[in-house]
């Protein structure tokens, strides 16, 4: 199998990354499209766990990275990642 899904898996994983505890809609409206499948495949290869539930309704997954994340990427904690740049806001 090639490497494609890395690739439609990277965006989903930096947004779990960084905005951590996170439900699957909130990376929905991150990204503007489903990711049902690409978080079947994180947790499949243990980059991604559940972390909880919400208090909101229907009590959504809260996702995070794992260990294995860290390890994957050679980052000895989450304070490893690199920095977001600004976004500009067009004014």
């Amino acid at each position: 199998r090639s490497r494609g899904w890395a690739y439609a898996a990277l965006e989903p994983l930096s947004i779990i990354a960084y905005k951590q505890p996170v439900t699957r809609i909130e990376i929905e409206e991150v990204r503007g499209v489903k990711v049902e499948g690409v978080l079947q495949t994180l947790l499949d290869r243990e980059l991604i766990e559940e972390k909880g539930r919400k208090e909101a309704p229907g009590k959504p997954i809260l996702y995070g990275t794992t260990t294995e994340f860290l390890r994957s990427f050679k980052l000895q904690s989450l304070q490893d990642l690199p920095e977001l740049p600004a976004m500009s806001t067009g004014v």
